[in-house]
């Protein structure tokens, strides 16, 4: 925070109450809503990046590839446990503007080094100049304009060009009413199949985004009322210092770090051998045995917070949100730990998920919808 020019109202009469002056306020979430749009281009577009490194006709970089996304997520989440905890003791007991100075210099040397890259990497050159946005949302406005309209069986006879793994197009039929020429039209310009494919492939991850907006609410869960929990209970290790409860944050990601090589190691060539899958098991099993496991998570959580409230209780602090409830933060491992190996199974399943069942042009938004499930997720747990 920048320092007050002028002495604030809130420090008069020798009083201390926690307030910020306009300008400051206004500067502070200025700068969220900077780190916001930074991390909106940078999230969904790195990872795609990384992925469309590997050559999806060789089979080798295939199998590859499935394995870079368990191993980006275990870097990621490896840096993260790392600093969390040193981060976290930085803000607490030096200076915020170290805390945030530390990995603002990580993330200058992450670009340098990134930039120094820039003539090895492999980079997909597309055959369309148009956006693959534009033809997606032709095709919904030519599907609605030709909804009163027939579509004979003849009429569909193109081939798709290859460039998209074409599925059943028995699904979503309404979509292909997009191949008759629209009466709205001024050039009489019909979509073509592979259009409507595209189209289709897309409007598919729909019912997925929404069934896992439920596993976005208890992951904002592990940020919020875990950490709450954390901040009511005894986190003294020795004398003279307590555990900030940010820092069981690590708990979850020293989970991940575990649990990733033991998936992509061992129970993943497991699995190949008796499914005969490269990926051992399909990702919408995956997703699923983590959403179990968040499950299990929330679970362990309830009763937890019940145990506390009932020390609470005891204990007479109930009225008292600021009382320290006798029972140790130990506790709050089991429920950190097993959402952490959920994480494994859903997270890196989701990435992989969206990233592979959209077209080429559009895998950067594929990433962008996975992680639109945190975000969306997060807003939701707002309401609990």
């Amino acid at each position: 925070m920048l320092p007050s020019i002028t002495k604030s109202k809130c420090q008069l009469d020798s009083t201390f109450i926690f307030c910020s002056q306009h300008s400051q306020v206004i500067l502070f979430f200025i700068s969220l809503y900077l780190v916001a749009i930074g991390q909106s281009g940078h999230k969904p577009c790195v990872q795609a990046f990384g992925a469309d490194q590997f050559d999806e006709q060789h089979p080798k970089e295939q199998r590859a590839r499935s394995s870079f996304f368990n191993w980006w997520y275990f870097t990621m989440i490896a840096g993260c446990t790392a600093t969390l905890s040193i981060l976290n003791y930085i803000q607490d007991n030096y200076s915020w503007v170290l805390g945030f100075g530390i990995p603002c210099v990580v993330m200058i040397i992450a670009l340098t080094v990134f930039l120094l890259g820039t003539t090895t990497y492999r980079f997909n050159i597309r055959d369309n100049d148009e956006s693959s946005f534009l033809r997606i949302g032709r095709v919904f406005i030519v599907a609605v304009r030709n909804w009163q309209k027939t579509l004979s069986s003849n009429t569909i006879e193109e081939e798709c060009d290859g460039t998209l793994r074409r599925q059943s197009s028995e699904q979503f039929n309404f979509l292909n009413k997009a191949l008759l020429t629209s009466k709205g039209s001024k050039d009489g310009k019909t979509c073509s199949l592979s259009e409507v494919e595209e189209a289709k492939a897309v409007l598919r991850l729909v019912p997925i985004w929404a069934t896992t907006l439920v596993y976005g609410i208890v992951f904002a869960q592990v940020f919020t009322f875990f950490t709450k929990q954390g901040k009511s209970m005894e986190r003294t290790i020795f004398p003279g210092f307590d555990i900030p409860p940010a820092s069981l944050h690590s708990i979850n990601g020293l989970a991940i770090v575990l649990v990733s090589p033991i998936y992509d190691r061992l129970l993943v060539p497991l699995a190949r051998t008796i499914t005969g899958k490269p990926s051992g098991i399909t990702l919408l099993q995956r997703i699923g045995t983590g959403i179990f496991l968040s499950i299990l998570t929330v679970v362990i959580a309830a009763f937890v917070e019940i145990k506390r409230l009932k020390t609470a209780q005891e204990y007479g602090l109930v009225d008292d949100p600021n009382a320290t409830v006798p029972m140790s933060i130990w506790w709050l491992i089991p429920q950190y730990f097993l959402f952490g190996v959920s994480e494994v199974f859903t997270m890196v399943g989701l990435q992989e998920f969206f990233y592979d069942q959209v077209p080429n042009e559009l895998r950067s938004m594929g990433l962008a919808l996975y992680l639109s499930i945190v975000g969306v997720g997060s807003f939701l747990s707002g309401f609990l």
